[in-house]
């Protein structure tokens, strides 16, 4: 019962960290900015296309954190305060913009592909640094688990992953619809909101770094 209470969980603070992070309204403004050369087939392709590079993406990126931090000798405090000053920095990049989000020499590149669904779509755009960074750190928060509490939460968390696909797909399906409905303002506003999560969920994860940094008996005998 306490797992399946924790695959739960896990769904849960991945949707609320995730989402933010990925911020798929923001991606919806790009798209129709680089896709006026596609047809509507085409584009809804590109669509689902990308959505599926980025649920694999950000998959092998979960599934392969703990050897990422073998091969590269990177401390579990270590990933969660370098993800949370990641996470922490998009957000300000979000709450208070100063450029465009893609440079106009990226939107003539993506103007002239077919296919934009794995670049810029997927990444950098919905599976970004922050993104990766992100599932880096919740791998590291499952690793020290075991047995059928480490299936379930990482189970959880692709299934997190999966659920976020799926919500991008649908923005990025209603791109159009949605700028009609809320102005460039609107858009403007919905992202400055998420950017405020995203600093304040960064700044948890810095601090949970901190404090596991703080009580790694072995780090302060290596001194």
């Amino acid at each position: 019962m306490k797992d399946i209470a924790g695959f739960f969980s896990w769904i849960f603070v991945t949707l609320i960290t995730l989402l933010p992070i990925i911020n798929p309204v923001s991606t919806a403004v790009l798209l129709l900015g680089i896709s006026s050369h596609l047809t509507n087939e085409d584009r809804n392709h590109q669509i689902t296309m990308a959505c599926i590079y980025m649920t694999g993406i950000l998959v092998i990126f979960l599934l392969a954190g703990h050897f990422i931090m073998v091969i590269f000798g990177i401390s579990i405090p270590g990933i969660r305060i370098a993800g949370g000053m990641v996470i922490g920095f998009l957000g300000f990049r979000m709450l208070f913009p100063s450029a465009e989000h893609m440079t106009q020499e990226g939107k003539q590149e993506a103007l002239q592909k077919s296919d934009i669904s794995f670049s810029p779509l997927a990444m950098p755009s919905l599976s970004g640094p922050g993104a990766i960074a992100t599932v880096i750190t919740i791998s590291s928060s499952i690793d020290g688990r075991h047995g059928y509490a480490k299936v379930f939460a990482f189970a959880g968390v692709v299934i997190a992953i999966v659920i976020t696909a799926l919500v991008s797909w649908l923005v990025l399906r209603g791109a159009g619809f949605m700028r009609r409905l809320l102005g460039v303002n609107g858009v403007d506003s919905l992202s400055r909101i998420m950017g405020f999560l995203l600093i304040c969920i960064g700044i948890q994860f810095a601090i949970n770094g901190i404090k596991d940094l703080a009580l790694d008996t072995a780090f302060w005998q290596n001194l």
